[in-house]
């Protein structure tokens, strides 16, 4: 049995859809909440298999809550906002599916209650056109990221510094003295001075800004 919580601050948008899944023998509702922070506390105690989650309400909105929801339920977002940045929160603060109000009937809502209760995800058209979006955004960030870290490595490796090196280059760009690179490293003073000696030379630099500026790629 799919137990059931219904979180909308209308009473007849949750009598609605209490008398849908009526009539599915394997659904029962376990309990509603006006708004999302009773959501919370009710899903706390029920740990429902699905909650069918509206996004404005008072208090507490959908969005605000999803994620805290998302630690006891798998939720299902029933909304008629089709913002993409509303469907985008919603997924990233885990909700398993995503329905329109107006664009799915109670035949659609019962097979995506038993998909999302199944871990599987249901979205409306708009939701996947979204989701697809985010994949395409991330596939770009990802790419981007490696051709950063190759122009990085390979910058690195011209420059012909040591793993010290490296590491004193690191607390330099993050803006440490001699005596904080030092206690860090657990060196003396004197030897990170001569590392910083040999940065300099190897990155033509006549001093500490330069060195940054070189090594992270400014010029």
């Amino acid at each position: 049995m799919i137990e059931v919580l219904i979180v909308d601050d209308n009473p007849i948008v949750r009598m609605a859809l209490r008398g849908y899944l009526a009539s599915a023998g394997d659904v029962t509702v376990v309990g509603e909440a006006p708004d999302g922070r009773t959501a919370v506390t009710v899903a706390r105690r029920l740990r429902p298999g699905v909650t069918l989650l509206d996004h404005r309400m008072p208090i507490a909105d959908g969005l605000s809550v999803v994620s805290q929801l998302a630690e006891y339920s798998r939720v299902l977002v029933l909304t008629s906002d089709d913002a993409d940045e509303l469907i985008a929160g919603m997924l990233r603060g885990g909700a398993h599916g995503y329905l329109v109000h107006g664009e799915f009937d109670p035949a659609e809502l019962l097979r995506a209650v038993r998909a999302v209760a199944a871990g599987e995800g249901w979205l409306s058209a708009r939701g996947a056109s979204v989701t697809i979006a985010m994949l395409r955004e991330q596939a770009a960030r990802e790419q981007e990221d490696a051709v950063r870290a190759e122009g990085t490595r390979a910058r690195r490796e011209r420059f012909g510094l040591t793993r010290r090196e490296q590491d004193v280059m690191a607390l330099l760009c993050a803006g440490h003295a001699n005596a904080a690179i030092a206690r860090q490293l657990l060196l003396t003073e004197k030897t990170v001075k001569n590392h910083l000696a040999s940065i300099f030379t190897k990155l033509q630099a006549t001093n500490r800004t330069e060195a940054v500026v070189r090594w992270t790629g400014q010029q």
